[in-house]
């Protein structure tokens, strides 16, 4: 099967430019009379290969300069801490005084943390922004071991270790879980690299409330099922080869037909767009799924650990998670600041799985939980897009502060 979605990676790849540069020829036969219309709408539907299948080029994040006091600043990518799965990547900024320091925990399900481009973006002028860089797990030789969901935990508890003391934290989607425990595990030791602030966006704590379609099915499918038609091993000639990993090609398949209508209408839109020749439409549509379709291979560990602990049998949210062997509790954070943000009309992670977090930290006081439920808001406009500038990191930002 891995090698089935490579061949038409591969495909694909030999065939964008083709169309693209037969689009080209086809608009230039363009007269502008009513009988060459069907040749500009053939040229539009050549033009949508442009994002048609996937990647597994990783974007650049782009993040070159900041305003900071009214001046821009140049920023440059630091590697903090290194591992084989992941690298903690700082975006060092030319200012005497960066600001509170912020890790960014991305998700690790299938795209690259480029995916939180908009959020670091937003974040940047005012903090000293960190965040987790996940490996695409084909590139990692199975020598490094597997990586799962206590291996994730350990990870962040190592990221704020390296951030030192004051540090804050906002977690994007997927990694609710492991930045809940590392934070539990670190305030139950005392340990002064804990963080001030925990920002939880749209993270599945409890998927008992709400269940999707996904979740609901993943209690219900036996888990050896699950791993048989969801994982693969990843074969010769990737430095990965001979791990097992969930196929980030087909995460982003599964991705595309849970929400199959609001696919189809961008790809409507799009083709509207180039026949109505409007660039700047055209080229917002084209970096979207240009970062939609670049994906990456995730540890087969860390995966059916999240199908079985997460959605199955929701360890966390029932007090029964333990950290190689050592329960986790969340009751033990006593001064982290908690704010749980959540959408309206979030339909991958429905609203009450991440506000569940504040229930499960009794010893918080009410000044240290927060919660902010966004109207009209789906999942992606949590952390990417107008929603997330102007409504919700404000928010964050003020949670920083007022913890720094």
């Amino acid at each position: 099967m891995y090698r089935l979605h490579q061949a038409r990676e591969d495909l694909l790849a030999r065939l964008r430019p083709l169309a693209l540069d037969a689009a080209g020829l086809l608009r230039a036969w363009d007269t502008g009379r009513p009988e060459t219309l069907p040749l500009l709408q053939a040229a539009a539907s050549l033009q949508l290969l442009e994002s048609a299948g996937t990647t597994h080029r990783k974007p650049a994040f782009g993040l070159t300069h900041a305003s900071v006091g009214g001046r821009t600043v140049e920023v440059r990518e630091e590697a903090v801490l290194a591992t084989p799965f992941c690298t903690l990547r700082r975006f060092a900024k030319d200012a005497a005084d960066p600001g509170p320091r912020v890790l960014v925990v991305a998700p690790l399900s299938g795209h690259f943390a480029t995916r939180l481009r908009g959020t670091l973006a937003a974040l940047l002028p005012g903090h000293d922004v960190h965040v987790t860089d996940w490996t695409d797990a084909r590139e990692v030789p199975p020598s490094a071991g597997p990586f799962g969901l206590d291996d994730m935990v350990g990870h962040l508890m190592d990221c704020f270790e390296a951030l030192g003391p004051g540090a804050h934290a906002l977690s994007v989607s997927q990694p609710a879980v492991a930045a809940l425990a590392a934070a539990a595990l670190m305030a139950e030791d005392n340990n002064p690299a804990r963080p001030r602030s925990l920002t939880l966006v749209a993270g599945p704590v409890d998927t008992r409330i709400d269940p999707t379609r996904e979740e609901a099915l993943a209690k219900l499918l036996p888990l050896a099922w699950i791993e048989r038609t969801a994982v693969a091993t990843v074969p010769p000639p990737f430095p990965g080869a001979g791990r097992r990993v969930r196929p980030g090609a087909q995460q982003w398949a599964s991705s595309v037909l849970s929400d199959l209508p609001r696919h189809l209408a961008a790809h409507l839109a799009q083709f509207r767009n180039v026949l109505d020749s409007d660039a700047g439409a055209v080229e917002a549509h084209r970096r979207r799924y240009g970062e939609l379709r670049a994906v990456m291979d995730v540890p087969a560990e860390v995966y059916l650990d999240t199908v079985r602990r997460v959605f199955e049998r929701h360890e966390l949210a029932l007090g029964r998670m333990a950290w190689r062997g050592r329960p986790v509790r969340p009751e033990a954070i006593r001064d982290t600041t908690l704010l749980a943000v959540e959408g309206v009309r979030d339909v991958t992670c429905p609203p009450g799985q991440t506000r569940a977090a504040l229930d499960l930290c009794p010893n918080l006081g009410a000044a240290k939980k927060r919660h902010h439920l966004q109207a009209g808001a789906g999942h992606d406009d949590l952390f990417e897009g107008p929603t997330w500038r102007t409504e919700i990191c404000p928010v964050v930002r003020d949670v920083i502060k007022s913890n720094d």
